[in-house]
This record gives C-alpha cells, structure tokens and sequence, in this order.
C-alpha cells in the first residue's frame, strides 16, 4: 500500500454497548499497517471522545481484544471510562 512510514491503517467493526440506558461504541481495530498495541484494539468511545488507554483492550483476535476490553470496563460507570477535559483557563488578562 502506498501510505507514508508513519501512518497507521486499520480495519474498524462496531459495537454498541448500552449501560444505565446510555450507548458507547466500542470499536474494534483490525491492524494493517502501522505501530498498535496488539493485532487487535478494542477502543470504547462517545464518536469523538475515546477511553483513557487503560480501559482499551488487546489481542490476537477480535473476539480476544473486544473481551479484554469488556473486563476492564466491567462495573464502571461512563464517567470513569473517559477522560475528564481540564477546566477552561481564563485568557483573559487583569490589567
């Protein structure tokens, strides 16, 4: 394939876990070419929002990384799955 050293391709499947009636995808990364973290990556995500990376999973297949995924994220409410953005910093300056 014709991409730059660097760039990272992969092959994506969906799912769609619903927890306390609220839906995060979790989408499982087929690698195919580029640096991962196994040949399969389990990622939760809100479609612009993605887990922190010790709730990502990892493994040989797509059904190895989905589970590793799913036993870390057991028993977390949504709040603890993703990243808490830092409190906005005034820019404004007191003269």
């Amino acid at each position: 394939m014709d991409l730059h050293q660097t760039d990272i391709l992969t092959k994506i499947s969906r799912y769609n876990l619903i927890r306390n009636g609220r839906m995060i995808y979790i989408d499982v990364h087929q690698k195919i070419q580029g640096n991962l973290a196994g040949k399969f990556i389990a990622v939760p995500n809100l479609v612009n929002i993605v887990a922190r990376p010790e709730h990502q999973g990892a493994g040989e297949d797509e059904p190895k990384a989905l589970e590793d995924c799913l036993k870390k994220i057991k028993g977390l409410n949504l709040e603890d799955i993703f990243p808490v953005s830092p409190p906005k910093r005034n820019t404004l300056k007191d003269n």
